[in-house]
Parts: C-alpha cells; sequence; structure tokens
C-alpha cells in the first residue's frame, strides 16, 4: 500500500480520511504517530493553512502528506468562523465551547446561512513545486438548537433544508458522500491517480 501522512490530529478528520482513502489502496497514517507536532496556522486563508501544513508533515516525515485546512463560514459574520473555526472561543476550545460562541455570535441576525468549506492539499515531498488542491464547499444554515450525535464540529448546529436534518444526524457514510471534506476529496483521488498515477 501507498502511504500518505495526514497533517492533523483531528480524529474526526482522520476516520473519514481513512474511509476515503482505503478504497485507492493508500494508507493514511497521521503526523502526530510519527512523531511530528503540528505546525502553526498562521494565514487568512484555507488554502496558505493547507499548503504549510502539508509541506510540514512531508519536511518532518519524508512521505507524500496530505493536509486538509476547513471550516465554517457565516454570511451573517462576513464569513467567520472561517480559518479560526477550530478555535473561535479561543486556543484550545472545544466543541462544545465554538458552538456555543457561534450562537451567541449569530444571535443578533436572521440570516443562518453558512457553508463548509474544505480545501485540500497533497504534496510529493516538501518542495513539490506542483502541490494538487481540491476544494469543495457544503452548504447549510445554522440552528440553534443542536440536534445529533455523530460528526464533530459544528455539525449539530449545521441543518441540511434539502434532507431535514443535521450533518450530526447522518451516518458517516452518507455524511461522506455530500459533505465538504468528502467532495474535495472525490476531486483529489482523480487528481493522484492522473497526476501521480496513484491508482
Amino acid at each position: 500500500m501507498r502511504r500518505l501522512v495526514l497533517a492533523s490530529d483531528n480524529c474526526g478528520k482522520l476516520r473519514e480520511f481513512v474511509a476515503l482513502l482505503a478504497p485507492l489502496g493508500i494508507e493514511v497514517v497521521t503526523q502526530r504517530s510519527l512523531g511530528v507536532e503540528p505546525t502553526e496556522e498562521p494565514h487568512e486563508t484555507f488554502v496558505e493553512n493547507a499548503l504549510a501544513k502539508a509541506r510540514h508533515a512531508a519536511r518532518s516525515t519524508g512521505l507524500p502528506a496530505l493536509a486538509d485546512d476547513s471550516g465554517l463560514c457565516c454570511a451573517a459574520l462576513e464569513g467567520a468562523p472561517g480559518v479560526r473555526s477550530a478555535r473561535f472561543a479561543g486556543e484550545g476550545a472545544s466543541d462544545a465551547e465554538n458552538n456555543a460562541a457561534l450562537i451567541r455570535a449569530l444571535e443578533p441576525f436572521t440570516d443562518r446561512r453558512g457553508h463548509y468549506t474544505c480545501v485540500l492539499v497533497a504534496v510529493r515531498c516538501a518542495d513539490d513545486p506542483e502541490p494538487l488542491v481540491s476544494d469543495a464547499r457544503w452548504h447549510g444554515e445554522l440552528i440553534d438548537v443542536p440536534r445529533g450525535s455523530q460528526g464533530f464540529g459544528y455539525d449539530p448546529h449545521f441543518w441540511l433544508p434539502a434532507l431535514g436534518r443535521t450533518a450530526a444526524e447522518l451516518a458517516s457514510e452518507a455524511k461522506n458522500r455530500i459533505s465538504h471534506r468528502g467532495l474535495a476529496m472525490s476531486k483529489l483521488a482523480r487528481r493522484l491517480a492522473t497526476d501521480w498515477g496513484w491508482h
């Protein structure tokens, strides 16, 4: 099997990537399992953060690397929490704390439109001049009262009108088919096959 180091320590993301990449014969290993600490994410865009994380993981392990930078963007909040989704309530904040901060921030607004954005970057080596970049969005609305126990992050508040449920009420396989990360990964899988010959 080909090995790809995942530049993330997020258990939820790891589960999703393992499921999405297994059919391609790709083994996903976390950077932490190889003794690599996460790098800083100082940039204002998802793509810059994902590229920095992928290069760091590849440089530290000598393996091809995959990085994800993703988050929730709310129309009423001018795109926030955006790249700060995992720390919207402060550094080290829990999902529950971030969710509470988001609902407080949205309280004055009737516009509850939001979307998840995912940007994936894969590099063959740290200095790869041709990183593979894939992105996707998943549109929904934010609700005040959480529903469901699946997923992670803002999923319990992310309402999908067409399905009549939140992202946290979806089984993982169903979520992987329609989510921002699942859609971005499908695009990236095609690029891995055509550009890297990984098929």
